[in-house]
């Protein structure tokens, strides 16, 4: 898997990588949009591990994306009491002050490739080819997310997907 960054990511906030993963896989991060920026097993979930992000804008959307947990998935949602997963990643950033595009499928273009070694909290990572599931990246190998209908918003390890 890779992951991607934009050059504005780096220089302003580590945030949103995009992953694709359908055996392999790529993750992103966001270029600006405007002035301001397959099911896991139910045993997969696991307690959000301490995240530490690199810029105050990647922390805040990650503790926004963590502070839903429990928020039941609803294709087309973005909350601010349910979700699906690409409203969950815009509406945790839309906290942020970061403006992304609303699908996974255009957050998935909207950055810099990284390697999978490099994801940071705050980014997003795809899943499926084509790219149809996006889940942030929170640090120590867990993603948050909202993945699909009868599932609340839940902590998983990355490697579960």
């Amino acid at each position: 898997m890779t992951t991607a960054r934009s050059s504005f990511a780096r220089r302003s906030f580590r945030g949103v990588a995009v992953a694709a993963i359908a055996g392999a896989g790529i993750a992103l991060s966001p270029l600006p949009a405007s002035a301001a920026v397959g099911d896991a097993p139910a045993s997969a979930s696991v307690a959000a591990a301490p995240a530490v992000a690199s810029s105050a804008a990647a922390q805040k959307a990650v503790d926004t994306a963590l502070a839903q947990r429990g928020d039941m998935y609803l294709y087309g949602a973005t909350g601010p009491d349910r979700f699906d997963c690409s409203g969950l990643t815009s509406f945790a950033y839309k906290a942020a002050g970061v403006s992304i595009p609303r699908t996974s499928k255009a957050q998935s273009t909207f950055g810099t490739p990284v390697s999978k070694a490099n994801l940071q909290p705050g980014d997003l990572v795809f899943f499926y080819s084509p790219v149809s599931h996006v889940a942030m990246y929170i640090g120590n190998g867990q993603i948050v997310q909202s993945s699909s209908a009868g599932k609340p918003v839940s902590v998983v390890s990355l490697d579960s997907m």
